[in-house]
């Protein structure tokens, strides 16, 4: 099993900090660095940044937002990324939500499993340099009756084929990524309920007459270290609390639809309630511990190693940190303490 890091958004006050992660992450041997983009910071920009200043380690996009980009620019930003990070770029979807595609893109959020498959086509046939040419229910290319003509990517990737991973939750879009994507980039995994993920991951890649093999299962877990495991798992109440509870509407959440499957209905309830009256200190006390820690690596090195060996017996291919704490000390400690606990579970 494989560790990457998660640097999460940029401009939060930590960015010189991030830059030392990801060095510091790339002279360890992780295998991927992750930037996020919703609306603020855009992930291009960010990995082009990190991409100039690691060797080594991947770069990649967690995620890049469907309704921010035409399928096309994607191609172009991928191919782009890839050629200056010298072939170390992964290119990671995800349809984003109602609330930032309508109210922040102007993106009618509608029938995102199709939208998904659709985009993903056209980055391939983008990105294998052929004339492009889609007729669609979302995109035609190019545009019937006008002056646009098939044209192809003029830039030429360092690889001919990027890893392309997409961000599922629900059993559906979960399904999908199994039969179109590389590999897939999870939240809120708990190896106890693995087959939630696994089970429609694994009809997708049967559809596309495949296994699990070769493809990557990268889901994102908090990272807390030390002996205090209350305090490990009090330090990510907020986290949880803003994606259970804040992240979407009341109708349309898919980190509280994926609370309630994982048998925690009542928490969900209340953690939304309270969020969206902004209690979100009453949000954050709301969620279970046992949610958390199910879901994080806390604890000492011993007991870290012990949940990266029941992530590794789950199928995990690549565990992706998010340290919990603010300062560099301690983001670069939770680095440090990755490897530690992944050699001492035998699984470097």
């Amino acid at each position: 099993m494989r560790l990457g890091i998660n640097l999460g958004y940029w401009g939060l006050g930590m960015d010189a900090d991030n830059v030392a992660v990801a060095q510091e992450a790339d002279r360890l041997g992780y295998s991927v660095c992750w930037a996020a983009e919703a609306y603020g910071s855009d992930a291009a920009t960010v990995l082009s940044f990190v991409a100039a200043r690691t060797e080594r380690i991947d770069v990649g996009s967690a995620i890049f937002q469907i309704p921010a980009r035409t399928p096309a620019m994607t191609a172009m930003t991928a191919a782009t990324l890839d050629t200056l990070s010298g072939g170390r770029f992964r290119l990671g979807l995800g349809v984003s939500g109602p609330q930032v595609s309508e109210g922040w893109y102007g993106v009618k959020f509608d029938k995102p499993l199709a939208r998904t498959r659709e985009y993903v086509e056209i980055i391939r046939k983008a990105m294998s340099r052929e004339r492009l040419v889609h007729e669609g229910e979302h995109w035609t290319l190019p545009l019937p009756g006008g002056p646009g003509k098939p044209i192809k990517l003029t830039v030429h990737p360092v690889r001919e084929h990027i890893p392309l991973y997409i961000a599922a939750i629900g059993p559906k879009n979960l399904e999908q990524t199994g039969e179109i994507a590389d590999g897939w980039l999870g939240i809120f995994f708990a190896p106890e309920h693995a087959a939630l993920s696994l089970d429609p991951l694994k009809a997708g890649r049967a559809k596309a007459g495949r296994g699990l093999e070769g493809f990557d299962l990268c889901p994102t877990v908090t990272i807390a270290v030390g002996e205090d495991i209350k305090a490990g798992v009090d330090s990510q109440r907020s986290y949880a609390a803003l994606y259970i509870g804040g992240m979407g509407s009341k109708e349309k959440n898919f980190y509280n639809q994926l609370t309630r499957r994982m048998g925690y209905e009542q928490a969900a309830d209340e953690i939304q309630e309270r969020y969206l009256a902004k209690d979100y200190a009453g949000a954050a006390a709301a969620v279970p511990h046992d949610l958390i820690d199910a879901t994080s690596l806390v604890g000492d090195t011993a007991r870290i190693a012990d949940r990266m060996q029941a992530y590794a017996d789950a199928g995990v291919t690549t565990l992706t940190l998010a340290p919990s704490g603010f300062t560099l000390d301690e983001r670069l400690r939770a680095l440090r303490t990755g490897v530690e606990a992944l050699e001492r579970a035998g699984l470097a």
